[in-house]
This record gives C-alpha cells, sequence and structure tokens, in this order.
C-alpha cells in the first residue's frame, strides 16, 4: 500500500514572525505602550562633516536601549567643496526608506510562507540644487521624486512579490515619513 507524505518546507527569512504577532496582540490591548520616542545626537566635526550616534528610546513605557551605540558620519562630497567623510544627509533618508521597506518584505515574506532568496532595493532620489543653495527661491530643497525599485528572487509568483512590496510599503514608518508632512520643531538650547 502506497502512501503520500506531503513535506512541508519551513520558511526561515530570519524574521520571528510569532513574536511580531505576539507584540501587535499585547500593543492592542496596552496602546499606550505602543508609543515609542526614537532619539539620536548630532556633532559637528569639522567643515560639513557630522557625527551621529544612536543608543537610547523611549518604547513599552520605559526608557529602552540598543545593545551597542551606532556612529554615522555625514559629509558633503568633494564637489560641494566639503571632505567626503560620509554619506550625505540626504543620502542617509535613502538609506533609512530602504532599510525599512525591505525589512518589511522579508516580515510579510515570513507571515505570507514565502522563502526569499534575494532582496535587493535600489534607491534614487532627484533633486534641483539650486534651492539649498539659494539661487531659486521656488525650488524645493528637498527631493523632487525618489524611485524604489526591488529585485526579489523568491519562492513566489510575481503577483505574490508585488503584493509583498505593497504591503511593505503599507506599514513602513520611513515611507510614511517621506511621503507625508511631518511636524518638525526646531528649537535651540542655551
Amino acid at each position: 500500500m502506497e502512501t503520500n507524505t506531503v513535506q512541508t518546507e519551513t520558511v526561515d527569512n530570519g524574521v520571528n514572525v510569532e513574536a511580531l504577532i505576539g507584540a501587535r496582540e499585547a500593543l492592542t490591548e496596552a496602546p499606550e505602550a505602543a508609543r515609542f520616542t526614537w532619539r539620536a545626537t548630532s556633532a559637528w566635526v569639522n567643515g560639513t562633516h557630522t557625527r551621529s550616534k544612536v543608543k537610547g528610546f523611549h518604547g513599552l513605557g520605559e526608557e529602552q536601549n540598543h545593545h551597542k551605540e551606532f556612529t554615522f558620519d555625514s559629509d558633503h562630497p568633494e564637489v560641494f567643496a566639503a571632505e567626503d567623510q560620509g554619506a550625505t544627509p540626504v543620502e542617509y533618508v535613502l538609506v533609512g526608506l530602504a532599510g525599512c521597506l525591505t525589512a518589511g518584505v522579508a516580515s510579510v515574506a515570513q507571515n505570507r510562507n514565502i522563502q526569499l532568496r534575494k532582496v535587493t532595493a535600489t534607491m534614487e532620489g532627484k533633486m534641483d540644487l539650486q534651492g539649498i543653495l539659494g539661487i531659486d527661491g521656488d525650488v524645493r530643497n528637498g527631493f523632487d521624486d525618489v524611485t524604489v525599485r526591488f529585485d526579489i528572487d523568491a519562492d513566489a509568483s510575481a503577483e505574490e512579490i508585488e503584493a509583498l512590496v505593497a504591503q511593505s510599503q503599507k506599514r513602513s514608518a520611513v515611507f510614511d515619513i517621506v511621503t507625508n508632512p511631518t511636524q518638525v520643531t526646531v528649537q535651540v538650547g542655551r
């Protein structure tokens, strides 16, 4: 007598979906704990070179810390008469967007039982420097547009991959920050 055995493969994209779902359920019961405050400090080094650090944040109702402090150098390229000691601040925006969207793709894929083999996000932000250089006051200082191109190799159809990206975009904090106005308050301490 023959028996048909169905073998299920375990998908492992490195995302603990059970913990994410557990956190979502817990925060549904305690919405005040879902209020997070992220922080970064930045210190001028020289010229247009700045060093920023990230260590602590507030969430789940109390102060939290990353396992280590992260340091980011930003500067402008030599074509701006700078020393090119780090990525430009606008490039960090692209890096943040890429990281957030890619993490979302991995999380959604894990939750939908889709094995990823490769995910590459290529970001391109176009801007006219006449705004930030004060040449033309009608030209905005920021990006005119941003293009995100994903190259995804996964055990999924093209439609399933498009749905992964769409869900990631829908839930991305950085996509929301970049595409919607955010209240920013600048203060000067003494």
